[in-house]
């Protein structure tokens, strides 16, 4: 990557990569139906700037949002600032969670976590608490944004019932896609949910699939 692509007019290295990431967490988190303050989402690097200063601590930028059309359904997305992020800042945050009543968290880090932490992340899903993982790298860029990823609108399960009865389909009839796939991890698909993938045309305009997402 060139020095031009990795500065945001002005910022340093490090400080345009955390400016970028946040600014594309925000807007999965739009997408997935949060409340997202717009002039937040489109802050720019001098805003970036003033607010969190000139080396921004990743601490700093936690972000808590809530769901649009349901108050109680919040999320926090959190910040590490280890490069290799171990089970102490995961249980840290778990607590933070019980503290407040969030039941759902994106952890965004620098490099991995360790197993022990992957682990305690598993754990606390049996308990209700579920926390995602991405990379700075996978965030740098929208991937929804690139000119070949068609649209993609995941159904409620009302939206779902009503495919499934108008083309007497079962589930496990519908194409899949895997949970581990990069859309459905921005979207933060469930298994068993169904996302709704709308292209273009030429014949008919537009061209619709449902895809089931799974494990496997």
């Amino acid at each position: 990557m060139s020095a031009a692509a990795q500065s945001v007019q002005g910022l340093n290295p490090e400080a345009s990569k955390k400016f970028r990431v946040r600014k594309t967490c925000l807007k999965m988190l739009r997408k997935r139906g949060y409340i997202v303050d717009e002039d937040d989402e489109n802050m720019s690097s001098d805003d970036f700037r003033l607010k969190f200063g000139e080396d921004p601590a990743r601490e700093q930028m936690t972000i808590l949002v809530e769901k649009a059309d349901d108050a109680a359904d919040q999320l926090f997305v959190f910040f590490p600032n280890d490069e290799k992020v171990g089970v102490k800042p995961i249980k840290d945050y778990c607590q933070r969670m019980k503290d407040e009543s969030v039941f759902r968290a994106i952890i965004v880090v620098r490099g991995n976590l360790t197993p022990f932490a992957k682990q305690a992340i598993k754990e606390m899903s049996v308990h209700g608490y579920r926390m995602e993982y991405f990379k700075d790298a996978e965030l740098l860029v929208d991937i929804t944004e690139h000119k070949l990823v068609p649209e993609h609108v995941v159904l409620t399960l009302e939206e779902k019932k009503e495919l499934l009865e108008r083309y007497r389909l079962k589930p496990a009839q519908l194409p899949k896609i895997q949970a581990s796939d990069p859309i459905a991890r921005y979207y933060g698909l469930k298994q068993q949910q169904v996302v709704k993938i709308v292209r273009p045309s030429e014949t008919a305009g537009r061209y619709i699939t449902y895809r089931l997402c799974t494990s496997t």
